[in-house]
């Protein structure tokens, strides 16, 4: 029987992705809708990685099972890094991605494309029962566009265009976003160690 393998994020987007990259692994890979009902965790770390790293022990303490957790997050140069790790919050505490993206939008107002770089990170945290907590981070550098484009992905998609391509992330497929994304970058990276541990 293989060993339980916990996606931590009650955003969908984010666990569609995450478990698509953990396909065929010799895990069960399960969501939080799987699970009782637990308050949310608290964000309160200064970087991605001390949340990612809150999230999955907070997890795996619940409930005994092996859990990923990520935080992610989109760094704009012209805003000196912002929103960075209050991305899912930018425009206040009831944020939507609507409100999130016209807030970025209205910060850039008037700045030209070469004043619109930008980058996404995400930090992706494995914790396991008695085990250290390892750790795998991606980016993908890219610019932020003057408008909405596309109707796929979610949070900042339809304005990140990344570098080298024309297109956001939200007129890209499922695929194609995830072999050149942050999130897939640091998937990867993490679906790589998972295949080198043995599974119960």
């Amino acid at each position: 029987m293989s060993e339980t393998l916990l996606i931590g994020t009650g955003n969908p987007g984010k666990e569609a992705e995450l478990a698509l990259l953990l396909e065929g692994l010799p895990w069960t890979v399960k969501g939080l809708a799987d699970f009782p009902s637990v308050p949310a965790p608290v964000e309160d770390g200064d970087t991605f990685e001390a949340n990612a790293v809150n999230k999955a022990r907070y997890f795996l303490g619940c409930f005994g099972v092996a859990c990923v957790a990520d935080d992610s997050g989109l760094e704009v140069e012209a805003l000196g890094g912002a929103p960075g790790v209050h991305s899912a919050r930018y425009s206040g505490e009831h944020a939507t991605d609507i409100t999130n993206n016209a807030k970025l939008l209205a910060a850039l107002d008037g700045r030209p494309e070469s004043e619109r770089g930008a980058r996404f990170v995400c930090c992706i945290a494995l914790a396991r029962p008695g085990q250290e907590v390892h750790v795998e981070i991606g980016a993908v550098e890219g610019r932020i566009a003057f408008a909405q484009r596309g109707p796929r992905g979610f949070g900042y998609d339809p304005l990140f265009v990344p570098e080298g391509h024309a297109r956001t992330f939200a007129e890209m497929t499922p695929d194609e976003k995830l072999t050149i994304s942050h999130r897939g970058r640091a998937l990867r990276k993490l679906r790589a160690y998972l295949e080198s541990l043995p599974c119960a």
